[in-house]
């Protein structure tokens, strides 16, 4: 079945009910449905077939999820794209996904356009002045295309520690089920739940958290565009949310707000948690503070993205990852692939209905990744005797910044595009409330000149703001083994760097 078809039905059942709100402003399912039903119009216009990839890159309006299911409606796949990509950033996803449409937000069309300059891909300004965002004038699309299960329905750009940003192919099958999960073993959602939607729906934890799972259940997503702990809290308090979506670093935010007990969130009934480790002492904290209990899980992109959970009926150990969904299984592995007893640390490894199709255009990472049908996650972790995960660490040098996934090699190659730069090396360094810092370690030609403030500068205006080093140090070489492979471990940063 078409992932589409999940809303389509749901917005059948609840026409009349609120689909998405942002502020004042409310979108009913029925609304969603015909805007969604343009989009797909519009695509079908331009010469959009079944199986074509379309690039989407848009916030958290509402807007979103009407280009979001008229791609699907048509049969097409959906590109998601973070809004802060800069032009180089843009062109790369779609040369490697041959996306030729980008739909884009009315504040970053010109980056858009300059990034799809080199591609014959057409840009679609989306604004605020119509639900389906470009006020289009063909003639609507109605029906779901029909899709099989295998069929890709979204590629999430994701990374290791080698190459480039991969595509990972999640199937119609993939999110339609993990999204059924999460609204009804995780949430138990209902047409009566108000949903935080602060969690960037271009990412995999938003769009089946909070976008697929609540709109098949008939209930509303109110969206917060760009977080901040002051407007969220005043959204649950004025929109009377009942379940809140966030990585750790927001329920720290949360914490942190001076006058917090003067926002009625008493509506509150469950509050997830993903993205990153949640230290217990702020879980703690935060359901002292809002008297709501925070239930902790994992995924990833190449996993639809749920793959385990602290179960609203089972036990909640917190600092675990808890135990795996319906239908999923997990285990510990050593290099072999073979499974580890309990307390012994491994590799986790998944299998189940939520693992990519596999990696686009990449058969060989594909088969790296995935094998005898279980995804090697590269996240280091161990199991007890009860089931229950925990990760212990990361096998890739993924660095997460406040939620944040950035990849290291992806900026190394733009520190190597520095004329002045011989050498460099991205790591992640602790922060206190964003988890990670992004930090970089290079040693310049000889003869150079330049300082680290012009190389941070340098890498600031070619990637997305939250992905560029806030530190940089020059030094005379990085450490190297006897093969010459840069040992990022042995890599100290200078006194002072990353305290606070």
């Amino acid at each position: 079945m078409n992932l589409a078809q999940s809303f389509v039905d749901a917005a059948a059942k609840h026409a009349d009910r609120a689909a998405v709100r942002l502020g004042p402003d409310t979108a009913s399912y029925a609304d969603l449905d015909r805007a969604s039903a343009a989009v797909a119009g519009e695509l079908r216009a331009r010469g959009v077939r079944p199986g074509d990839p379309v690039g989407l890159m848009l916030p958290n309006v509402p807007q979103f999820p009407a280009v979001y299911y008229g791609i699907l409606r048509l049969g097409g796949m959906v590109v998601p794209m973070n809004p802060l990509l800069k032009a180089r950033e843009i062109d790369y996803y779609l040369g490697d996904s041959g996306a030729r449409v980008l739909f884009a937000w009315q504040d970053v069309v010109g980056e858009a356009e300059r990034g799809a300059e080199s591609r014959d891909a057409t840009v679609l300004p989306v604004t605020s002045d119509h639900l389906d965002g470009t006020g289009s004038t063909a003639e609507p699309v109605f029906p779901v295309t029909d899709r099989a299960d295998r069929d890709t329905a979204v590629i999430l750009y994701t990374s290791g520690t080698t190459g480039r940003p991969k595509g990972a192919e999640l199937t119609h099958g993939n999110l339609i089920e993990n999204a059924r999960i999460v609204a009804s073993d995780l949430l138990a959602v209902t047409p009566d739940d108000v949903v935080f939607g602060g969690l960037p729906l271009f990412h995999a934890f938003g769009q089946t958290c909070a976008l697929n799972a609540v709109q098949s259940a008939g209930g509303c997503v109110t969206m917060l565009p760009r977080f901040s702990p002051d407007k969220a809290l005043a959204l649950l308090a004025e929109h009377r949310v009942t379940i809140f979506e966030g990585v750790p670093t927001m329920y720290s935010a949360l914490l942190g707000v001076p006058d917090r007990a003067a926002y009625d969130v008493s509506a509150l009934r469950v509050c997830i948690s993903g993205g990153a480790a949640m230290p217990v002492e702020v879980l703690r904290a935060f359901e002292e503070a809002f008297g709501c209990v925070v239930l902790e899980g994992y995924g990833l992109s190449e996993t639809s993205p749920v793959a385990s959970f602290n179960h609203p009926d089972r036990e909640r150990r917190p600092g675990s990852i808890g135990t795996p969904v319906r239908g999923v299984q997990m285990q510990v592995v050593d290099p072999d692939g073979k499974p580890l007893p309990a307390g012994e640390v491994g590799e986790i490894a998944i299998r189940g209905h939520n693992v990519m199709k596999g990696y686009w255009r990449r058969p060989e990472d594909t088969a790296a990744a995935v094998k005898d049908g279980w995804f090697r996650t590269g996240d280091l972790g161990r199991v007890d005797d009860d089931g229950y995960f925990s990760i212990v660490g990361r096998k890739k040098e993924l660095i997460i910044r406040g939620g944040y996934n950035v990849y290291p090699r992806e900026l190394e190659e733009v520190l190597h595009e520095h004329p002045e730069v011989a050498e460099a090396a991205v790591i992640g360094i602790a922060h206190p409330s964003l988890g990670e810092e992004v930090a970089a370690a290079v040693a310049l030609k000889q003869g150079a000149s330049t300082t680290a403030e012009e190389i941070r500068a340098y890498v600031k205006d070619r990637v997305a703001a939250y992905k560029y080093p806030r530190y940089v140090w020059l030094v005379d070489e990085l450490p190297k083994n006897a093969t010459g492979k840069v040992q990022k471990s042995a890599i100290v940063p200078p006194a002072g760097v990353g305290e606070r």
